[in-house]
């Protein structure tokens, strides 16, 4: 599969690394994270790392055939822009793409509480198929550490890609 793994907003970007390395090897990984993310890498195997401003990259257009694209997070400036069209940046560029392309979009909006306009915001995104899954801890995985709680949020999002994981101890 070709995934692609969006930082945007600074609050949470921990949890989109952690995502990123979740993700089995066996997979086409992308990276792209906003400037304001602030996030310095060192060269990972497997991780190809685009720059936000290059909005010409690959994972931009349809015909790259991504499989799988998680914004994590997902700050409420880039959720907004989403859900009206607004492709002024890679990570909206490469959204925009996969809402086109009809491919799993999953944003992990960070803010707390939502306000309204959020959550039509969501509710419209939801609406064209798009995964709105919120860093929120389920009480029933029994966390003890918080590894534990932030395994639990990323094997939720795994998940909803069909990406086979054993980051959290399931319902029984």
């Amino acid at each position: 599969m070709k995934i692609v793994v969006a930082i945007s907003g600074a609050s949470g970007a921990n949890l989109g690394l952690k995502l990123l390395k979740a993700i089995p090897d066996s997979n086409e990984k992308h990276l792209v994270a906003t400037d304001h993310a602030k996030i310095v890498l060192d060269k990972e195997e497997n991780i190809v790392l685009h720059k936000n401003n290059e909005i010409w990259a690959s994972i931009a257009s349809g015909s790259f055939k991504v499989d799988v694209m998680f914004i994590v997070p997902c700050s409420m400036n880039t959720l907004a822009k989403i859900s009206v069209g607004i492709a002024d940046n890679l990570i909206t560029r490469a959204a925009s793409v996969m809402i086109k392309e009809q491919k799993k979009l999953i944003l992990a909006p960070r803010e707390l509480p939502f306000s309204p306009i959020a959550l039509e915001n969501m509710l419209k995104l939801s609406r064209l198929g798009v995964v709105i899954s919120p860093p929120i801890l389920g009480y029933y995985a029994k966390s003890n550490s918080l590894e534990d709680v932030e395994n639990f949020i990323i094997g939720k999002w795994l998940d909803s890609a069909n990406i086979e994981n054993n980051l959290y101890e399931r319902w029984k």
